[in-house]
């Protein structure tokens, strides 16, 4: 009578989906790696062939999660023949020798993690899907330690072979326990434009204030790791920030973030004015052309010097800075005339924090907000007006040059 390796659970439950997919999964696992065996043998199995390099050597079990669940693996082993005629014991390049979960399962993990869960919520979510077993406190706290050794890596990461036109600097303020204290500590995030129009977040990096002195290790880290000067950087109007760009990267422009400034006039206005006030800003950041918002921003100072004084000087702060957009192509003014793409991400690291409280230390706060994008919890789109980026590179190469 052939032996029957169909599981208990199956036979009792021929319409359980779930259990049908583990098995199909198993099965195709196993086929994968006989299949890998035979082909570094040279030989399927009981072939008699000239070009064999080796044999098999029976087989062996593991328990492995996969994205499907938990399922019992038959694993074939082998011997291969090396050069000097000796053999060595045959290794999957498919399934490392102690891995008990694929990367998507640990994926899954990570990306639970993430959203907000200990390790004790993190085993109670995944139990359904991935099992019980090989899932205890240990295992959940190794994988999410793996996480750090990953952004380790990331953020040391060479930049040479990025073409980056656009960046994006901001920062944010985050709780961290520091000498027994919480304090609210920024983390200066940058993010770039490549020229297919694919935004990439580049660094994230704590520093001890927004002083001058703080971003412009930020900057000089990433000049550093290859990192080519950018035709454009756009920033809110912090002074520190301001000043390390002209120290760190002298020919590339500087555009004011629009809303900031616009944020900055409002709470220089009576409360009543502040709709007029917009609308006359807007005529300014919403021109046809760098002409057309000129002649706005003069009818707007003209009008508001008589209005109210101090909208006007800080108008007059941000300087042609708050027009430098208008320099680029028009299809990607509305993405370059504010900081909007860091202020989203910015918004989904808070709604994150908000479950965490204080970070027990500086490196904790920022693997997390890593994890968040490894995790693919926030991604990144395309700039608008992407295929017009052949036109900034010129743009670039101009200032350069």
């Amino acid at each position: 009578m052939p032996h029957d390796s169909t599981p208990a659970d199956v036979v009792a439950f021929p319409n359980d989906l779930t259990v049908q997919i583990r098995l199909r999964v198993r099965e195709a696992l196993e086929m994968v790696l006989e299949e890998e065996l035979a082909s570094a043998l040279g030989a399927t199995r009981s072939q008699r062939t000239a070009t064999r390099s080796g044999y098999r050597n029976g087989s062996v079990t593991r328990d492995l999660v996969t994205e499907a669940g938990p399922c019992t693996l038959s694993l074939p082993r082998g011997r291969v023949v090396q050069a000097d005629g000796s053999t060595k014991e045959w290794r999957s390049r498919l399934l490392d020798r102690y891995q008990r979960r694929t990367r998507k399962a640990e994926s899954a993990i990570l990306g639970v993690y993430a959203a907000g869960g200990n390790t004790r919520r993190i085993r109670r979510a995944i139990a359904p899907l991935l099992g019980e077993k090989g899932q205890s406190k240990s295992a959940v706290s190794r994988i999410i330690r793996r996480l750090r050794d990953h952004f380790d890596a990331w953020r040391r990461r060479d930049l040479t072979d990025l073409a980056i036109t656009y960046v994006y600097l901001d920062a944010m303020f985050l709780p961290v326990r520091l000498a027994r204290r919480v304090v609210r500590v920024p983390v200066l995030a940058v993010i770039g434009v490549q020229d297919d129009g694919e935004k990439v977040l580049l660094t994230l990096m704590i520093g001890g204030s927004e002083s001058t002195t703080s971003w412009k290790g930020v900057v000089e880290d990433l000049v550093r790791r290859g990192l080519r000067r950018p035709a454009l950087a756009i920033v809110d109007g912090n002074g520190g920030l301001l000043r390390a760009l002209r120290e760190s990267w002298k020919e590339t422009k500087i555009q004011r973030c629009t809303r900031h400034k616009l944020e900055n006039l409002m709470a220089k206005a009576p409360k009543h004015s502040h709709g007029e006030l917009k609308r006359d800003y807007n005529e300014i950041i919403h021109a046809e052309s760098l002409a057309a918002a000129e002649r706005a921003r003069a009818r707007f100072v003209k009008k508001w010097t008589l209005l109210c004084r101090e909208v006007v000087r800080s108008l007059e702060e941000a300087g042609d800075a708050l027009l430098t957009f208008y320099g680029f192509p028009k299809s990607q003014w509305k993405c370059l005339r504010t900081t909007n793409p860091l202020e989203a991400v910015n918004s989904a690291f808070r709604r994150r924090t908000k479950t965490q409280g204080a970070y027990p230390n500086e490196d904790a706060a920022l693997v997390l907000l890593y994890a968040l994008f490894a995790t693919g919890q926030i991604t990144l789109r395309k700039i608008d007006g992407w295929k017009d980026m052949t036109k900034a590179e010129l743009i670039r190469l101009q200032q350069a040059a």
